[in-house]
């Protein structure tokens, strides 16, 4: 039994003050914050989600945010970059935006496509790729309109500590290499959107620790529950442990740490992020899942007020 993943589902990431993190994700880069929930593990730390403007598979950055916590190391047993397609021709825009916030970047061309590479606040290596494939993101926030605004992820760079065991993990999945260029090999799933990534060939020789500014793990994409099922199935019959499925309110997920060190997750698509509240009112209100509500006015007092703001 071979299986083929479209791609990434979503990436998950540790940063610092919550205020920041909504600035930059949603006033900076005018991504939509389709989820306001909190750790399942750790309810005294909020969970946000932001994505496009339904929250779809591909497009979506979660964030566990500590204010005050460590800054964390990015290296081998890691995601190095995470990457957004934005349309064609708008790489001025974004880089006047950037500009206007005072966000120091650089330019580059990658395997043939134009790439902004910066970071946001809390050390998160971020680029803004110009890509053809993917749907306009309909969201619109801050004068960022669907003919520059991003569309999702573009895709990953993993900095492993065994990267041919890495390499051949991602074959499994049913990535294709199609490319090598300078330290990195690129491979390719089916989908239009968090279907690139790019392995180093390389350890960099430095081991990464977790903390802020450093990605928790990367997530691909299941069609449903029973998918996901065949795709725990398989892992385990490659020689990989994986933990069983657990229910994270708005997809479902299973866990296995790869030979080079980074945690996988394999996340269904369904069911999103509109069964507990409205397209129209997503990422306004705190959800919590069904155990904490109980808790509900103590986490409230708990956890640091923010806000989704226009920034000048």
């Amino acid at each position: 039994m071979a299986k083929k993943t479209k791609g990434i589902h979503h990436i998950t990431a540790i940063v610092g003050h919550p205020q920041e993190n909504v600035d930059f994700y949603a006033g900076v880069l005018g991504l939509r914050m389709v989820k306001k929930t909190v750790n399942f593990d750790d309810p005294g730390t909020y969970h946000f989600y932001f994505g496009n403007e339904e929250g779809e598979p591909g497009t979506i950055i979660t964030f566990f945010p500590w204010a005050g916590a460590h800054q964390g190391r990015i290296g081998d047993g890691q995601v190095e970059t995470t990457a957004y397609a934005i349309p064609r021709e708008s790489l001025s825009f974004w880089e006047k935006r950037l500009k206007q916030f005072d966000i120091p970047f650089t330019k580059k061309e990658k395997f043939g496509e134009q790439v902004i590479a910066f970071e946001d606040p809390h050390g998160l290596k971020l680029e803004l790729v110009e890509r053809e494939g993917g749907t306009p993101n309909k969201w619109e926030f801050a004068g960022i309109t669907p003919d520059v605004g991003i569309k999702g992820f573009a895709g990953a760079t993993l900095l492993s500590g065994l990267p041919y065991k890495t390499e051949e993990l991602l074959e499994i999945m049913g990535l294709e290499k199609v490319g090598d260029e300078g330290e990195l090999t690129r491979f390719s799933s089916s989908d239009e959107i968090g279907n690139i990534i790019d392995l180093k060939k390389a350890p960099s020789g430095i081991k990464g620790s977790m903390g802020v500014g450093t990605v928790h793990h990367i997530a691909w994409r299941a069609e449903d529950d029973e998918d996901q099922l065949d795709w725990k199935s398989y892992i385990e019959s490659n020689g990989f442990g994986v933990t069983p499925v657990q229910d994270r309110n708005y997809f479902n997920s299973i866990y296995f740490r790869e030979y080079g060190d980074i945690l996988f997750e394999i996340a269904t698509d369904p069911p999103g992020f509109a069964h507990d509240e409205s397209v129209e009112s997503l990422g306004t209100e705190l959800k919590l899942p069904e155990q904490y509500e109980q808790y509900r006015s103590r986490l409230e007092k708990m956890l640091i007020p923010v806000e989704v703001r226009e920034l000048k």
